[in-house]
């Protein structure tokens, strides 16, 4: 038989990497299962985008908050696995859940955790022929470093919050900003909307690309055409950059377990508790993907989540432990790592 985890966390965004903490704070032999090829989730589609909603820590990039969950996250070393997609969770004969992925692996576990958020969450691209082959050069489906479009010339498409934040997010950096929507109005939030009218970017309604064109050269887009729905006028713009935010395609299918109720709100969910449990016990969820009265659906929302999905995990594998653990400060897990961070303030000082 392969080897047995006390519990297997689906996901690694923020409520999976920190449930993956905790669970290791907790002494429990954790696996994490990640379809992307990295850990971090949604957080990662927005490297540069300040958080400002964690108690504690002052505004900080996306992209250096991944890196602190994930650091945090391997602190007590769980099995990693990327690129890997569940497909079913059963039960065998002893009672321990067979997570069963689409090339026919099996893992197994005492208890599972389903961190999944909304789904496999992957950026719709833009239906222009060609549009893939500048994807390594300047057309983005997300924004990996502001400094790259210092001065330059930049095209954004799309009419949703993401495209508007971004434009707004730009205005200081780049030269010229465009946008382009295909509807009459823009769907963003009304200050956001605001602040992008009143400055000197170009606003185009009714717009959709229709080709790139690049230099071969460099193989990059050098022009777009545009295509106005309404007065079917086209013209060329040049650009440095192609911003495309056409929203995401998500893979929010949840049947893993028969016996796992499945909650229809705006979007799809796991109905549960407050305390992570779900209809099939033994198997509990955190973060986007639970619902129930009282959600807070913050990343402080995510982190509490995690912790009482943790807790009702260990109980369930080990019913004689602790309903919690030991506050982090006084846990003797961390003495002798605490004598070290101490010390290392002590010599810096």
């Amino acid at each position: 038989m392969k080897e047995l985890f006390d519990v297997t966390i689906i996901g690694g965004g923020p409520a999976g990497l920190y449930a993956a903490f905790y669970s290791g704070l907790r002494k429990m032999k954790t696996k994490i299962i990640e379809y992307q090829p990295q850990l971090g989730g949604k957080v990662l589609l927005y490297p540069e985008k300040m958080i400002w909603d964690v108690g504690g820590q002052p505004p900080i990039l996306g992209d250096s908050f991944t890196k602190q969950l994930v650091q945090q996250a391997l602190t007590f070393h769980p099995a990693v696995c990327l690129n890997t997609k569940v497909d079913v969770i059963d039960k065998n004969k002893n009672g321990h859940f067979v997570i069963r992925t689409d090339t026919g692996e099996e893992h197994y576990s005492k208890a599972v955790i389903m961190a999944n958020g909304g789904g496999i969450v992957n950026p719709q691209k833009l239906k222009v022929e060609g549009a893939e082959k500048f994807e390594m050069t300047n057309l983005h489906y997300t924004v990996p470093s502001l400094r790259s479009f210092k001065d330059k010339v930049v095209l954004i498409s799309g009419g949703g919050n993401t495209a508007i934040d971004w434009a707004v997010e730009l205005l200081p950096i780049a030269r010229k900003i465009l946008l382009v929507y295909r509807k009459d109005v823009l769907s963003a939030h009304e200050a956001q909307v605001d602040q992008l009218r009143n400055s000197n970017a170009s606003l185009l309604s009714n717009t959709t690309i229709t080709k790139l064109i690049a230099n071969p050269e460099k193989r990059k887009i050098e022009k777009v055409q545009l295509l106005n729905s309404k007065t079917e006028e086209v013209t060329l713009q040049e650009v440095d950059h192609v911003i495309v935010n056409h929203g995401y395609n998500q893979d929010a299918s949840l049947g893993f377990a028969p016996s796992l109720h499945i909650e229809k709100k705006d979007g799809y969910f796991y109905q549960g508790t407050a305390t992570g449990l779900t209809t099939e016990k033994g198997i509990f969820a955190a973060g986007d993907i639970l619902s129930y009265d009282g959600k807070i659906n913050l990343l402080a929302g995510a982190f509490q989540d995690a912790v009482n999905a943790v807790n009702a995990a260990k109980t369930y594998t080990e019913p004689a432990a602790e309903s919690i653990a030991m506050v982090s400060s006084h846990n003797d897990i961390f003495e002798a790592r605490n004598r070290e961070l101490m010390k290392e303030l002590v010599y810096e000082n």
